[in-house]
């Protein structure tokens, strides 16, 4: 077992623009993720399993609801923070950060934001503990980057809503003891319902072959007139707007964790051009791997700068969806195409499970089609500076 070396590039001092606070809530994961997640991914994305056993870690680092009230059991922290966390996480496994995403962005952020004050009570601490696991159901079989699309509805019968539908490509689906799950009323009007694990009729087949996110778990939602309380209903919002609320939450952590498997794949190949000799020199001393080094860490560079103002605008509740979908696509982009120029560097040991590269490379292909598609996030960009919608 290759120890865990890794040391964050800081081209710029980006940690000057830090609190104390951010450096020890980023220190704290970044040893976590050195000690629990480095010595066990490769073995666990070999078997296409995810490691339950890092639930109780990902809590005690505050990596689930890290924004949410400490009277919730949140650790009440701000958007930076968050970042941070989600950064330094996606260092280790983007796999293990969609895990953390969704139980934070997706499942505790709508029951925060739009849930009943007994609906945060009930839920909001265990999920924050680990003590639950949530997914979130949005995107159907035949409804993606359309999610409006949707046809999984519910309908009042008695006591009760009465729910069918399905949901496919779903984190933490497979092991969640409840799902947020958004549907059409009779009116046609989007709403969110909190489902049970148990309801009957409610059934998370695990999907399997995936060559992604192999040690993230992924599942179906299949609703087979599941009956879900009223008392479950989010009640604070409804429309296309509330998911939407959601996924920028998400995709505002995706900005950042997307940063975190950049550095990771930099660092391995920086480490290995200094270290691996060819005609006598190391290969970090010729133009063409220095030319590839030096676009890495200007590309980095860039990613953290606007990752940071992006947190800074979100703090001061200035942030907008689109700013938050430009710094998704663009620092997704940028770490996928670092993951395949450093696979290079590595020549043929790059594609090995002894290193971390090939394996990012493999997760951001899945980072950089959900939460919006690369093309769908240029379209949002496009629509807000020019006010012309280009999706129909």
């Amino acid at each position: 077992m290759k120890p865990d070396l890794f040391q964050a590039p800081d081209y710029y001092q980006i940690d000057d623009l830090l609190s104390d606070e951010h450096k020890m809530v980023r220190d704290a994961a970044r040893s976590w993720v050195k000690r629990e997640v480095s010595p066990i991914i490769e073995e666990y994305a070999q078997r296409a399993e995810f490691p339950k056993q890092i639930i109780k870690g990902l809590a005690d680092i505050g990596a689930f609801g890290p924004y949410i009230p400490q009277e919730y059991g949140g650790a009440g922290l701000d958007q930076i923070s968050y970042g941070l966390i989600m950064q330094e996480i996606e260092r280790g496994d983007s796999g293990v950060r969609s895990t953390a995403s969704v139980q934070s962005s997706l499942v505790m952020y709508p029951i925060f934001k739009y849930g009943t004050e007994a609906q945060r009570k009930k839920y909001l601490p265990k999920l924050a503990s680990g003590e639950f696991m949530g997914c979130f159901g949005l995107t159907e079989p035949d409804h993606g980057s359309n999610p409006g699309g949707m046809t999984t509805n519910f309908k009042e019968e008695g006591g009760y809503y009465v729910l069918n539908g399905a949901k496919l490509w779903i984190s933490n689906a497979p092991f969640a003891d409840i799902a947020v799950v958004w549907a059409k009323d009779a009116s046609g009007r989007i709403h969110g319902l909190i489902v049970e694990r148990g309801m009957e009729g409610f059934t998370t087949p695990e999907t399997h072959n995936k060559w992604s996110l192999r040690a993230s778990a992924t599942g179906e939602l299949i609703f087979d007139n599941v009956k879900v309380p009223k008392e479950n209903l989010l009640p604070g919002k409804s429309g296309l707007g509330a998911p939407l609320g959601c996924l920028d939450s998400a995709r505002f952590g995706i900005a950042w964790g997307a940063i975190g498997a950049a550095m990771d794949c930099y660092d391995t190949a920086l480490r290995y051009a200094k270290e691996r000799i060819q005609f006598d020199k190391p290969i970090g001393g010729t133009q063409l791997q220095q030319k590839k080094l030096a676009e890495m860490i200007t590309e980095i560079t860039k990613a953290q700068l606007l990752a940071w103002r992006l947190g800074v605008l979100r703090d001061q509740g200035k942030a907008t969806s689109a700013q938050i979908s430009m710094a998704k696509r663009n620092n997704v982009d940028m770490a996928i195409k670092i993951a395949r120029e450093a696979r290079q560097i590595l020549g043929g040991m790059g594609i090995t499970g002894e290193y971390s590269i090939m394996r990012h490379m493999m997760n951001l292909e899945s980072v950089i089609t959900y939460e919006g598609t690369h093309d769908i996030h240029l379209l949002i960009t496009g629509m807000d500076i020019t006010g012309i919608s280009a999706f129909v």
